[in-house]
């Protein structure tokens, strides 16, 4: 970054002076003559821990109200803070920095900010540092990020660097820090394709604020940066800050670490439940804590190697042996972590995240479980959602987490079970794994660990111990779970892939549409603005393209007196194509023909009923599930349609029977379906993120669709009222992955034809059964009761017939060289039934060989040698190899049980011959 872009008239007004830091080389501004250093971990160490350099301590509600106060003051509009799942973005799942609620349409121009400029302070959420969180006594998974914004525009500049400065120089004033003690040093930014100066606001050692001047852009293609290209200034240009709520509240504070600044109250309470006897009231206590954040705050610890080389450093200056200060600070280290996390939480699941296995859901369930297993490790049995619920009461200013706490409590008791039940069988998971490693002398590779992790959620800790059981190293890097948090924390968009027709259609403008402006129209006139292979581009069309889970119309377009089928309709950067089935070679269209064309009536109210059935069922959803709900993906059909929604458990069958009658009676009410283009802005101020429910639209304006109580962006064909929907009923419901359940349904005429179908089964099922249907659960019952008795029955004379069987084929055993050899074919018995028997006999007689071929469903073979058989060289997994393969099977198993099959039963005397002969071979290749 050139050095001129630091050249602010601000510096030369205020007495700073610029200097070189000798230990990182980098520049800062300071108005202490005598400074040296930039005032940077690790060129300074931390002077405010037991020395606040505030004039007053204050808790995070009172200091977030300073800072949105004096910006308010300071001709800024204070906006609502955004959730800390990030619903506008496609990019990422959470929310990590102020400047992410702008992205990517306020910062790219397309759309105009909230306000300008505006103040907030933004719940943010960073998992990359994972594994410090608790060791360092700085590091947070969840933070607040208060900033201050301004957007400007060639032709409107709000205000710049020098007015960035006055008003934060002019906020730590009004903190009563010494002035003297601040450096502003200079760090270029870079990131998501953008870049500008920086200037990082430092203060006793810690960096408070970052000040980034974004003016700077890289050439793009599209979405895409071309890596290596350089820079070029922005057409617009944004001051872009973030104050670090938390790290403002330990400098007032002075505490020895952010956590005993920020959430004391639960930190003390953890320490209790996990009988911890250390205070910050014991003086020697209070100074190992400090002195480790202290160093801490100069080297990276989240490799052991580094916490290691900490704690030597801790120990000899405090003068304790560094067995006796890791007895300390590791319980220490653990509650501290426990209460961060479990903050984390509170933000995540009090936002709507659902855990799952996938996007922001993975995540939460990341945190869960690494929390309830450091709880597990300090012997805290109290549950998690007691936990959340210490962090809900001590914060009052987020009202809405006491709202959610029931569902809240839900989920993670529903996940402590889970992670119980993974505890259980994971460790046998891992060493069944472990043992492959070891035959190969082999480390069980990091890979290997994740891949458990992700799939079957076995913690590393559990899996590194279980492999140890049987001999096996496991490669697992200290910071495993930041390394996982950070591969999960983007989305992994498909790529599209750029159609055919891309360069054909550059040059044609956008199609109007017209089946916003009159949904009930199905014929036009259009222009023919392009002909390419089976395919057609109109300047105006009535057929919908496929789009946002609703198949494309379909129809036919008439040019002089030939009719035309449209088998598909995509549209292309705004151009809408129509696919035809075939073009006779003898027809002639051509470009500038006035042609009609015609939507299949039928098809078109189908989707339009199904579309608005799904904004009805969603509704319903939400009402009856909890706000929780939230829309993860839908699809339309003529018969029938799907909605997928976040839920923690299985919807219920009185969960399903109240939607439907919500459903339905919106329906009966016969309400206005109203849709609207509005600025993205403004719609997402007045309804805020459940507008995107069914993804995140392009573009300045959104179309804003209103059925019921379910308010979306939503391009879709809609009916106009709510009852020209007709009938809803759901068909029925799966989960489709953990955390998500689907629910599929039919409306309309296609509802009626589900429910005649319905109908039928029942007459049918009755008509069977021969009573009316009104009887038939109570006859179904009655017969299934039935059923089972007849079964237990069947079971008890099966047994009696084997015990039968079997006394009779003992007296059949022939002596084969000192071993007994029972080979009987039993018509008609099952390949259960057959292991079954050579399992009692090979119990019964330890010096017997059995082999038993059955005709059922082809040739079932099982066999079986007891103890002294083995010892004498029977091996029934070989012979039942060899018997199966007369009869053009195969099978095997172990020496004292096999079981196999084949489907040529005219083979079986030839097959008990050979099995004969192969144990005659056992025997005497043994004896020898």
């Amino acid at each position: 970054m050139l050095e001129e872009e630091y050249q602010i008239d601000f510096f030369k007004l205020n007495g700073f002076s610029r200097k070189q830091c000798p230990k990182c080389g980098k520049f800062f501004w300071t108005r202490d003559i005598e400074r040296e250093t930039c005032g940077d971990a690790p060129c300074d160490p931390y002077t405010f821990i037991g020395n606040p350099i505030f004039k007053k301590s204050h808790d995070l509600t009172e200091m977030r109200e300073l800072f949105l106060s004096y910006f308010e003051e300071n001709c800024h509009t204070r906006i609502e803070r955004y959730p800390v799942i990030a619903r506008w973005r496609d990019d990422i799942y959470l929310t990590i920095a102020s400047i992410a609620d702008f992205q990517p349409f306020v910062t790219s121009g397309q759309v105009p900010p909230p306000a300008n400029p505006l103040t907030i302070s933004q719940p943010c959420i960073r998992l990359s540092d994972l594994d410090a969180v608790g060791r360092s006594g700085r590091h947070l998974t969840t933070f607040e990020m208060m900033a201050h914004h301004a957007f400007n525009t060639k032709d409107n500049e709000i205000y710049w660097k020098e007015h960035t400065l006055e008003l934060c120089d002019g906020f730590l004033n009004k903190l009563g820090a010494d002035p003297y003690a601040i450096t502003y040093k200079e760090e270029p930014w870079a990131g998501g394709g953008n870049a500008g100066p920086c200037l990082e606001t430092l203060i006793g050692g810690l960096e408070v604020a970052t000040l980034v001047f974004m003016d700077l852009q890289q050439h793009r293609e599209g979405d895409i940066i071309i890596k290596g290209e350089p820079y070029r200034k922005m057409d617009n240009y944004i001051v872009d800050t973030g104050y670090g709520l938390e790290r403002f509240v330990w400098a007032s504070k002075g505490s020895p670490t952010i956590y005993d600044a920020v959430f004391p109250n639960v930190v003390e309470e953890l320490m209790e439940l996990a009988g911890v006897e250390h205070r910050l009231e014991d003086e020697e206590y209070s100074n190992i804590l400090s002195q480790n954040a202290r160093l801490a705050g100069l080297m990276d610890i989240s490799e052991r190697a580094n916490l290691f080389e900490l704690r030597k450093q801790v120990a000899y200056d405090i003068g304790i042996t560094v067995d006796k200060l890791t007895a300390i600070m590791e319980p220490v280290e653990d509650i501290y972590a426990i209460a961060d996390h479990s903050r984390c939480l509170t933000f995540m699941l009090g936002d709507g995240i659902i855990p799952s296995n996938v996007k922001a859901g993975y995540l939460a369930r990341l945190v869960i479980r690494r929390c309830l297993k450091m709880m597990q490790d300090r012997g805290i049995t109290t549950p998690l959602s007691e936990i959340v619920h210490m962090h809900i009461r001590n914060l009052p200013e987020y009202p809405e987490f006491a709202e959610r706490f029931d569902v809240i409590h839900e989920i993670l008791e529903l996940e402590e079970k889970k992670f119980q039940e993974t505890l259980n069988r994971g460790r046998k998971m891992i060493q069944k794994s472990a043992k492959h490693y070891k035959k190969n002398n082999e480390k069980m590779p990091l890979d290997a660990i994740i891949e458990m992790y992700d799939s079957h959620g076995v913690p590393p800790e559990i899996a590194k111990d279980a492999a140890a059981e049987v001999g096996v190293e496991v490669d697992l890097p200290d910071n495993f779970y930041s390394l996982v948090a950070d591969k999960h924390s983007k989305s992994t968009k498909e790529e599209k892939k750029e159609s055919p027709f891309a360069d054909r259609i550059s040059n044609l403008p956008a199609t109007k549409r017209l089946f916003y402006d009159e949904p009930h129209r199905l014929d036009f006139e259009a222009v023919v603005l392009d002909v390419f292979d089976n395919n057609i581009v109109l300047d105006n069309t009535l057929f919908y393209p496929e789009g946002g889970g609703q198949p494309a119309d379909h129809g036919t377009i008439t040019v002089e007196d030939a009719m035309l089928n449209v088998v598909d309709v995509q549209m292309i950067n705004g151009v809408v194509i129509h696919t035809i089935d075939q073009i006779d070679d003898e027809l002639r269209i051509r470009k500038g023909d006035l042609v009609h064309g015609k939507v299949d009536e039928k098809r078109r109210m189908a989707h339009a009923r199904h579309h608005t059935a799904t904004h009805i069922v969603n509704g319903a959803a939400r009402e009856v599930l909890g706000d929780h709900i939230w829309q993860a993906g839908a699809q339309k059909f003529t018969d029938r349609a799907r909605l997928d929604l976040s839920h923690y458990k299985r919807i219920s069958q009185g969960e399903i029977e109240q939607i439907e009658i919500l459903a339905n009676r919106m329906v009966m009410e016969n309400r206005r379906v109203v849709s609207e283009w509005m600025d993205r802005t403004e719609a997402e101020q007045k309804y805020g993120f459940g507008l995107y429910q069914g993804g995140v639209p392009p573009g300045k304006k959104i179309r804003v669709l209103h059925v019921g109580n379910d308010i979306e962006a939503c391009a879709g064909t809609h009916c106009t009222y709510t009852g020209q929907i007709g009938a809803i009923k759901i068909l029925k419901t799966e989960r489709i992955q953990d955390g998500v359940e689907r629910i599929e349904y039919a409306a309309g005429e296609a509802a009626v034809v589900a429910m005649q179908q319905m109908d039928n089964l029942i007459r049918q099922s009755a008509e069977t059964l021969r009573v009316p249907a009104e009887q038939l659960p109570a006859t179904t019952k009655r017969f299934f009761e039935e059923w089972k008795t007849l079964r237990k029955e069947n079971e008890k004379l099966k047994e009696e017939l084997a015990s039968l069987r079997i006394s009779q084929l003992v007296d059949k055993a022939e002596d084969i060289s000192g071993v007994m050899l029972i080979a009987e074919f039993i018509p008609g018995v099952d390949a259960a039934e057959l292991a079954k028997m050579v399992k009692q006999l090979s119990a019964e007689n330890s010096d017997l060989v059995t082999l038993l071929l059955s005709d059922y469903d082809g040739v079932k073979v099982a066999a079986s040698a007891g103890k002294d058989a083995v010892q004498k060289g029977a091996n029934a997994g070989l012979i039942v190899r060899e018997v199966a393969a007369v009869v053009g099977g195969g099978g095997g198993g172990k020496p004292d049980l096999a079981q196999g099959g084949g489907t040529d039963p005219s083979k079986i005397e030839d097959a008990l011959a050979v099995g004969k002969n192969t144990l005659v071979a056992q025997i005497q290749g043994n004896a020898n």
